[in-house]
């Protein structure tokens, strides 16, 4: 099972029936990717779901996601604040160090510093698009 660290603009993005990234969705919840979150994630999520969403929706959602086998909830230890422009940011880039994760999932463009190859320690950033097309490809 892959291990990704998706950002919340994406979470939001994915849940949607209508999103033609609602793929996504389905495969965390068939258990083919591994979603790794913190508690300060799993509060942005939270915090999120009731702003752009109903009180019973962001409930529902939530209940899914602490639910789920294929949560990992992961501690960090150490803060490496390589997103300079959005210091918040950095609990994506944190998490997915910390997990091993193999994509931070993000259309924020405050992570395209990701990409520079002077970067240590190295994060591998896909778009919501980017990594549907890898779902795509890989699942075909």
């Amino acid at each position: 099972m892959e291990r990704i660290t998706l950002d919340t603009n994406c979470l939001l993005e994915v849940l949607s029936r209508q999103s033609p990234m609602h793929y996504i969705w389905e495969k965390i919840l068939l258990g083919d990717i591994v979603l790794c979150v913190t508690t300060e994630i799993m509060c942005e999520y939270a915090e999120m779901l009731e702003q752009h969403s109903s009180p019973q929706i962001a409930q529902r959602v939530m209940f899914q996601l602490e639910n789920m086998t294929n949560l990992e909830k992961i501690s960090t230890y150490f803060r490496w604040n390589l997103i300079k422009q959005d210091p918040d940011d950095n609990k994506f880039v944190d998490c997915a160090i910390a997990a091993n994760s193999k994509f931070i999932v993000s259309n924020d463009k405050h992570f395209e510093v990701l990409r520079r190859k002077t970067i240590w320690p190295r994060v591998s950033l896909k778009t919501l698009k980017e990594y549907h097309e890898h779902l795509s490809a890989r699942y075909s």
